[in-house]
């Protein structure tokens, strides 16, 4: 199993992995939310790649002060073998070299990575996440 950068030829197997593990929201265009990870220099899209399939990914960007970890998406039928303790581990390697030193993120109550984090040893954060669309 390879484990790379996403690359634009992957981009609609990256989108159909996302909308099926349930990632994706009408108001966040998954495409757009790619192109842009890919196209930034502080950002990119992980990707494991078994036999020409998508079968694992996380977004990953640094902000300057920290990194950040999106769409962490595994295909249900690879789930509980390591895949994303593999993506997470090498967005990690990836953030430390944009010079981040702490990484977080975002999880929506009731997303089967919930449980996949503490494992990590990631924690709970007590901060309340405030939001507002620019775009509509």
């Amino acid at each position: 199993m390879l484990t790379d950068e996403a690359t634009p030829d992957l981009r609609a197997a990256v989108v159909s992995l996302w909308e099926a593990c349930g990632l994706t929201r009408p108001w966040n265009p998954p495409h757009r939310d790619l192109d842009d990870a890919l196209a930034g220099p502080t950002s990119t899209v992980l990707v494991a790649v078994e036999d020409g399939l998508v079968l694992g990914s996380v977004l990953a960007g640094y902000d300057g002060h920290r990194g950040w970890l999106y769409y962490l998406a595994v295909a249900p039928d690879r789930r509980g073998a390591g895949l994303a303790r593999t993506l997470i581990t090498t967005a990690e390697g990836w953030l430390a070299r944009q010079g981040a030193r702490k990484v977080q993120l975002m999880v929506r109550r009731g997303n089967p990575a919930e449980a996949v984090y503490p494992a990590l040893g990631y924690e709970a954060q007590d901060v309340a996440v405030y939001g507002r669309r620019l775009d509509g």
